[in-house]
């Protein structure tokens, strides 16, 4: 680790503000179709946990369907310092892992699908409407943790990011490509975070 890595690790460390405890990262199939895509995607996680991330949500942005099980495939086999889940966009199980894997799950069709679910169990009288409030809606969600700091690389959209879970989080968007992103960018973000005052919507 550089001298400026350590400069800004240590300035992580020792601010008196919170770091953040559930951190997305956006990327896209494009992104891990570069040399060395995966070894940073391991860094990455190496390096949020390292800074006392609780859980971590990795979300790829897939254009080609049939990429689908390749990715998929490939990143159950990532090499990471906790347990990983990964889904799909035929998901319909809870992903409860520290680390979270969605491939080409959007968050208007996960969104849409919870509501189709309430509405059969509504129908089928299993459900009173006046029973539905956020907790029942997110507990149908396949990506249930709201991260308190989304990090994209290369852009500033989200791509279809899961819209419901990240209403209140922090958006930190960089520049750098995914090819590119090194620890000191990791940390730039975390410190971008830890400067902010967050409202949650006030």
């Amino acid at each position: 680790m550089g001298l400026y890595d350590r400069y800004l690790a240590a300035r992580v460390r020792w601010s008196d503000a919170t770091v953040p405890e559930r951190i997305a990262l956006v990327i896209t199939e494009q992104d891990l179709l570069e040399q060395g895509a995966y070894e940073t995607l391991s860094s990455f996680l190496e390096w949020a946990f390292e800074a006392d991330a609780e859980r971590v949500l990795i979300y790829v942005s897939v254009l080609d369907q049939a990429a689908v099980p390749t990715l998929r495939n490939t990143l159950s086999d990532l090499e990471s310092p906790r347990e990983v889940a990964v889904r799909g966009p035929d998901a319909d199980d809870a992903a409860d892992a520290p680390v979270q894997v969605s491939i080409g799950l959007g968050g208007r069709e996960e969104f849409a699908s919870a509501v189709r679910q309430i509405a059969e169990d509504a129908a089928a009288g299993d459900l009173d409407s006046e029973a539905v409030d956020e907790a029942e809606i997110e507990r149908r969600l396949v990506f249930q943790t709201p991260p308190d700091l989304v990090i994209k690389t290369g852009a500033e959209r989200l791509s279809d990011f899961l819209i419901w879970q990240s209403v209140y989080s922090e958006l930190y968007f960089t520049d750098v490509n995914w090819r590119d992103f090194r620890r000191r960018d990791f940390l730039r973000a975390v410190r971008d975070y830890q400067e902010r005052q967050r409202r949650f919507g006030r």
